[in-house]
């Protein structure tokens, strides 16, 4: 049996996560610049990456386990194409298999990582919009109910005590 299929698995695997890390440098720039339409739309594109690389997955694994059982290996719970590399037999299909995980696998990588940092910058965003409604509101102890003077913090107290 050959590994063709494997290999174009793995090739198309690896496109369609590469178009999955352009929407994720998409996505930081919607977030640079609070584009929220543009990031709204990025995370439908998303889901719809994800949906196909998962149904691109469970053909991969389908391909592995096909492969493995044909040749007279038992499939495991996680078909993995290191499995299918310590059972190949030439080297040609190895070096071929090996070319085309490793070029997954830094794709996965690389979007790993533009994925991390879109999250760092999103919670930093969201700090910004709670620290900006808590300079926004006022503060229980600075409402004027009984119509006479405002009060504020206390005397003893300084700004950082007070934020602490």
């Amino acid at each position: 049996m050959s590994i063709d299929n494997i290999l174009q698995s793995l090739t198309k695997l690896d496109m369609l996560h590469k178009s999955l890390l352009e929407v994720a440098y998409k996505k930081t720039e919607a977030i640079k610049t609070g584009d929220m339409d543009s990031l709204n739309q990025l995370l439908k594109d998303e889901q719809a990456h994800v949906a196909g690389i998962s149904q691109l997955e469970q053909q991969r694994q389908t391909e592995v386990t096909d492969y493995l059982r044909a040749k007279g290996i038992a499939p495991t719970d996680n078909p993995t194409v290191a499995l299918v590399l310590e059972n190949t037999n030439t080297e040609e299909e190895k070096a071929q298999l090996t070319k085309a995980r490793k070029n997954l696998l830094l794709t996965l990588e690389t979007l790993k990582n533009q994925n991390d940092l879109n999250q760092k910058l999103t919670f930093q965003s969201l700090q910004f919009v709670n620290m900006t409604l808590d300079m926004l509101r006022p503060k229980p102890d600075q409402m004027n109910y009984s119509k006479t003077e405002v009060k504020g913090p206390s005397k003893d107290k300084t700004y950082f005590d007070s934020q602490a």
